[in-house]
């Protein structure tokens, strides 16, 4: 069976409940940990689902709210839903009857 995985980036509610209201308060923090990052970069990491995060950052990130990984990610899986096909159905094509052709159309002018 199929499953679906998704997940929901919340470094902005941990900003949020820290008292964090600004992207560059993060940058500081981060470079005491030997993290630099461009103001930029810091905002698509605050606002936008990161694709891919390296684990040195995540631990950076798990130090400065002291919060595990699970906090900072929460992942949702559910089944895929399974696609079903109609069963002693013939082909989904008409038949066409080539023997009778259109008459071609007489225009006649008046």
């Amino acid at each position: 069976m199929k499953r679906h995985v998704d997940y929901t980036w919340r470094l902005a509610e941990l900003m949020a409940a820290r008292g964090m209201n600004n992207t560059t308060d993060l940058i500081p923090l981060l470079a005491e940990r030997d993290i630099s990052l461009s103001r930029p970069q810091v905002y698509r990491l605050v606002n936008q689902r990161p694709e891919r995060v390296s684990l040195q950052l995540i631990a950076a990130l798990c130090d400065i709210f002291g919060c595990g990984p699970d906090a900072l990610v929460t992942v949702t899986a559910v089944n895929a839903r399974e696609r079903h096909t109609a069963t002693n159905s013939g082909p989904n094509v008409v038949p066409l009857d080539r023997t009778t052709r259109p008459r071609r159309a007489n225009i006649l002018d008046e």
